[in-house]
């Protein structure tokens, strides 16, 4: 049963540091590379480049929580929800179809 885990491709569990600018502050997100492969499908399923979903990702999580403790944490839980086989992803593209016509809405203004 281990072999099945223990001999995946090690690449997939190589830490990869990425730089990103939330809320106009430059950082930088080390998560390994698997989780990266599955954000950008999140990111592509929310019609969005990277930057921008990993910015509006942690813009909503500190309006509804007031605060981001560990953002890679976070990300990699959104992974995991993302991949769960009960994860409502109709519910996705309604939020990812609103919030598109947000930033064309205040990208207009």
């Amino acid at each position: 049963m281990c072999h099945v885990f223990a001999g995946q491709d090690p690449a997939n569990y190589t830490f990869e540091t990425r730089s990103v600018r939330l809320m106009g502050h430059p950082t930088s997100v080390r998560l390994e590379a698997r989780f990266w492969v599955v954000l950008e499908q999140l990111a592509e399923a929310q019609g969005m480049p990277m930057a921008k979903f990993l910015s509006a990702l942690y813009e909503e999580a500190l309006d509804i929580h007031g605060d981001v403790g560990n953002f890679a944490s976070l990300l990699r839980c959104c992974c995991l929800n993302f991949l769960d086989p009960t994860f409502d992803h109709e519910q996705l593209a309604a939020e990812a179809a609103e919030a598109r016509a947000k930033l064309e809405k205040a990208d207009a203004a």
